[in-house]
């Protein structure tokens, strides 16, 4: 068998709120509460377990998205006011960058997780 991220848990101090924040600009629905967690599931199989916790340690989580994906979710992103920035430290606020030839984006979730979309590796 091959090796393959299956889940990661995502701490969020609202997880239903954080989850579908998530799926919102994603464009993806939750899955029902699992225990503790409020799933949601990409594409590949992979799924982000959302977890209940009182404090949250700052986190990154990168998606590769195709180019219609990503003009949805910057759509999604600007309609909701959320900030969004070129680069990984917040240093080209309001743009996106042009990396290995496709686009990418990074902007915060409720809880500050750093959360990045792109559309080429």
């Amino acid at each position: 068998m091959s090796v393959e991220l299956n889940h990661t848990i995502v701490c969020a101090t609202d997880r239903g709120k954080s989850a579908e924040f998530l799926a919102g600009i994603l464009g993806l629905r939750t899955g029902p509460v699992a225990g503790p967690f409020v799933p949601v599931r990409l594409a590949n199989g992979v799924t982000l377990d959302y977890l209940q916790v009182d404090r949250v340690t700052s986190q990154h989580y990168a998606f590769l998205v195709g180019d219609a994906e990503f003009d949805a979710a910057m759509a999604r992103i600007e309609a909701a006011g959320v900030p969004f920035w070129a680069d990984p430290f917040h240093e080209r606020p309001g743009e996106i960058n042009g990396l290995n030839g496709g686009r990418g984006v990074y902007f915060p979730d409720p809880d500050g997780h750093n959360l990045e979309l792109l559309t080429r590796e």
